[in-house]
């Protein structure tokens, strides 16, 4: 399975808009370098959506785009909520990075759901945790390296 990095998107506080940028560099056992939710304490590392998913949104006439909903990555082609945690993947040349969490739970309604009308990553974003780093720009590759199965959940 193989997609393509659509977007890439920083901010410097969590919890807001992302804005879009060509290329970063990601920094193994933590993320985005200059992102907010760049950490080595904990496994959400970097975030992904699908262009797929803004569109849905688009449809039912939200102003959105890439980044608003705090996503570092978006992606085109790839059904993310298809694979398991666990699941290995390239970012373009050399970042490996390892699906941690599929969606999240939100508690209270964030800013980006009062700014952008709803929001579609607790339901259909994933995370993911930087194993190998390196640098990737918008175009590169994404493909999907290793998939576990449902039975080596069991």
């Amino acid at each position: 399975m193989t997609g393509k990095i659509v977007s890439i998107n920083t901010s410097e506080k969590k919890g807001i808009r992302k804005k879009p940028v060509n290329a970063v560099t990601i920094k193994e056992n933590s993320g985005i370098d200059g992102d907010a939710h760049a950490s080595d304490k904990w496994h959400r590392q970097v975030s992904l959506l699908a262009i797929e998913s803004i569109k849905k949104m688009q449809e039912i006439g939200l102003d959105v785009k890439p980044g608003d909903f705090a996503e570092n990555i978006t992606t085109e082609g790839i059904d993310l909520l298809a694979l398991p945690i666990g699941t290995r993947m390239r970012l373009g040349k050399d970042v490996i990075a390892e699906v941690s969490q599929i969606g999240k739970e939100c508690h209270t309604r964030c800013a980006i759901y009062y700014q952008a009308g709803d929001c579609v990553m607790p339901k259909e974003g994933i995370f993911v945790k930087v194993l190998k780093g390196g640098e990737v720009k918008v175009g590169d590759e994404i493909s999907v390296m290793f998939k576990k199965s449902a039975e080596e959940y069991l």
